[in-house]
């Protein structure tokens, strides 16, 4: 750019001095040649002027348009993008609040503020926590999906642990005394079927019923760059999915809760006394990689990435590497035939007893199929794991899980029935466009 300029200057200044000529000559057969000689100079002049002007302007755009995609290709590399400030992190804005209140946090080991967890940092202040409720997988993040949490007591803190797992997903009448305002604190990964929206929903609705106040302290949502799936049907609610929304909604949590307080989603449509602290310098398409795992199997941006695609094997006889180091970067399956890449899942944390175990499965490594994030859902690994295992094997073993997942019972009969992609996705349209209206009006960031 700055010889751009360079030439500018010591081009410009010649050029606008000839522009100033008077052309007070008057016209004879004497000076005739002369007046010719000059107009066309002048016009001449006007136009380098005018082309110069052009390739200024292009410039300037094309320098723009460079700056915003170094911009862009910056915050895709974690190292360079220092990220945004979660809603846990402004104090000034909330911590007021909580002085002098007997406070409950709902939380786990996601809860980090710069390393430290909320519980500790809101106690280190002089906040009066009376207890923790925590979600699936425990107050420490340690328990394998759907492993039964009992209530317990902090080893660090001696706070009281109440699970909202199992059979306790929503606080008791009893659970929710001597409280007089819930913090909900808990990083999501903006899939439907990941189990802490409905906790989220269970401790909206207590706080509703107990007339408690509830305070959403906001975190990004790695996948809130894009919406898709099938949107959930009413008569597939469960606690993988509770609410009419796509597999991937593209919300915060915080959003999520505003959402689900201003459709009159809770029980008898009643309405919690909800606060949301949003997140500072955040944009939904940026990309955030999560500081600490959300859940045991989930360790990595690639596997959080690939979340929403792969998890629907989980209702069928397709692994996807739990038990091994590297769950939902991968899948396979005992009869697949044989590929360049095997896995063999093992006991190990996070998969006490996972599918195919000590058993090699023949399958498809996914490291290198996505250099860069997902911006829909990838339906190209079951249709072509239902190819692959052909109508010898089985392929999706619990019906009714698999629905659940989807949010309808349509997608298990379009895959049966041979459906392309293109064709299941056509399926969706109306009702994401619905629910991308809906979405508009709870949206706290761009």
């Amino acid at each position: 750019m700055t010889d751009i300029f360079t030439i500018g200057r010591e081009t410009l200044l010649p050029l606008t001095s000839l522009l100033r000529i008077r052309f007070d000559m008057k016209y004879s057969k004497d000076n005739a040649i002369q007046f010719l000689t000059l107009k066309y100079t002048k016009v001449l002049a006007q136009r380098n002027v005018l082309l110069f002007l052009a390739i200024f302007s292009v410039t300037l755009f094309n320098h723009s348009i460079y700056a915003s995609n170094l911009s862009i290709q910056n915050t895709e590399n974690k190292n360079d993008f220092t990220g945004p400030i979660v809603g846990a992190q402004r104090f000034s804005i909330y911590l007021d609040s909580l002085k002098g209140k007997r406070i409950a946090v709902v939380s786990n080991q996601t809860s980090l503020l710069k390393g430290t967890h909320l519980v500790d940092s809101l106690l280190s202040l002089g906040v009066k926590i009376t207890k923790v409720f925590s979600p699936e997988h425990g107050f420490r993040g340690n328990a394998d999906a759907g492993e039964l949490v009992d209530h317990s007591k902090d080893s660090k803190t001696g706070l009281p642990i109440v699970s909202l797992y199992g059979t306790n997903k929503k606080p008791t009448n009893e659970q929710m005394q001597n409280i007089d305002l819930v913090v909900f604190d808990i990083q999501d990964v903006g899939v439907r079927f990941y189990t802490y929206l409905s906790t989220l929903h269970y401790v909206m609705e207590a706080c509703a019923e107990n007339k408690i106040p509830l305070l959403v302290l906001d975190r990004p949502n790695p996948n809130a760059h894009y919406i898709d799936g099938p949107v959930l049907e009413p008569e597939h609610k469960s606690f993988v999915g509770l609410h009419p929304v796509p597999i991937v909604y593209g919300m915060t949590i915080g959003e999520y809760s505003l959402m689900i307080n201003g459709e009159h989603w809770l029980k008898d449509s009643l309405k919690c006394n909800l606060w949301v602290v949003p997140c500072e310098k955040y944009v939904h398409k940026f990309p955030y990689s999560l500081p600490v795992a959300p859940s045991p199997n989930l360790r990595t941006d690639l596997s959080i990435n690939l979340y929403p695609s792969l998890c629907l094997f989980e209702a069928t006889t397709v692994s996807v590497g739990r038990g091994t180091s590297r769950p939902f970067e991968i899948y396979g399956h005992p009869n697949f035939p044989t590929t360049d890449f095997s896995f063999t899942p093992v006991s190990c944390f996070g998969a006490k007893n996972p599918l195919y175990e000590n058993s090699s499965c023949n399958g498809y490594d996914l490291k290198n199929h996505y250099k860069f994030r997902q911006y829909q859902l990838d339906l190209s690994f079951l249709l072509n794991a239902k190819k692959t295992l052909g109508e010898e094997n089985k392929f999706v073993n619990q019906s009714q899980f698999f629905n659940l997942l989807a949010g309808n019972s349509t997608l298990q009969e379009q895959i049966n029935q041979g459906f392309t992609e293109e064709q299941i996705r056509k399926s969706w349209v109306e009702k994401l466009n619905k629910f991308k209206k809906i979405r508009r009006k709870y949206l706290l960031y761009e």
